[in-house]
């Protein structure tokens, strides 16, 4: 037996900000992404680069989670993480994802489906290298996804390595966190409108060359 909460039920929002037209987008999806993300973060979207990633685990049952978009490149979307985490090892065993973009101040979504790779090793240096000591010591200090008995246990690395690092302004990237490129096959861009009649627009990527086909809502 389910029970359904009234209040839930009744919550609605009908879309009427913007209209999507296949005629309008562009001919290659990263390019359209790249407008939308653009147009995202002139309107002050709260973290435009949050994006929900999905991986298939152990049991082939999916598993979710929000990450944070890190660069926009020609040929895919790039993320870090630790490696030996659940969607480090996830992605080890299949390497096919999927990425979940929702601006709602917009009224838009973007769906991606792909495949991960790793990132070259000095792509990773580089972001590392970039980040404040405090979250490059979080990265050496966590082993993510880890059963661990409680707090105290990342407090207690997180103060040796600061020691350990006190007179370093460096701190060298671990071997077990990277970056991954997620290379799409399809992208769906999503545009809420009146009455549920939302507008979508996909691409597929058909031997290297992307189709756009109009869904319906």
């Amino acid at each position: 037996m389910s029970i359904i909460h009234k209040d839930i039920a009744a919550i609605r929002e009908d879309y009427s900000k913007f209209h999507l037209e296949e005629k309008d987008v562009a001919a290659n999806p990263i390019e359209q992404f790249q407008c939308w993300f653009d147009q995202s973060v002139r309107s002050q979207v709260m973290e435009p680069n949050a994006m929900v990633l999905s991986t298939i685990g152990e049991g082939h049952f999916p598993s979710s989670r929000v990450v944070l978009l890190k660069d926009i490149k020609s040929n895919g979307f790039s993320f870090f993480t630790n490696y030996d985490s659940r969607k480090g090892r996830a992605i080890a065993n299949c390497d096919r994802v999927s990425l979940l973009f929702f601006w709602p101040e917009l009224q838009r979504q973007v769906r991606i489906e792909g495949r991960a790779e790793k990132l070259p090793a000095e792509d990773s240096d580089e972001y590392f290298a970039s980040r404040p000591k405090a979250s490059q010591l979080g990265a050496l200090a966590s082993p993510q996804s880890s059963i661990i008995d409680d707090r105290n246990f990342l407090q207690t690395r997180v103060d040796s390595l600061e020691n350990k690092y006190a007179l370093n302004d460096e701190v060298p990237r671990p071997a077990y966190w990277g970056g991954y490129l997620v290379k799409p096959v399809r992208m769906e861009f999503w545009q809420g409108r009146s009455s549920r009649l939302h507008d979508r627009v996909e691409y597929v990527n058909r031997g290297g060359d992307w189709e756009i086909h109009r869904l319906a809502p």
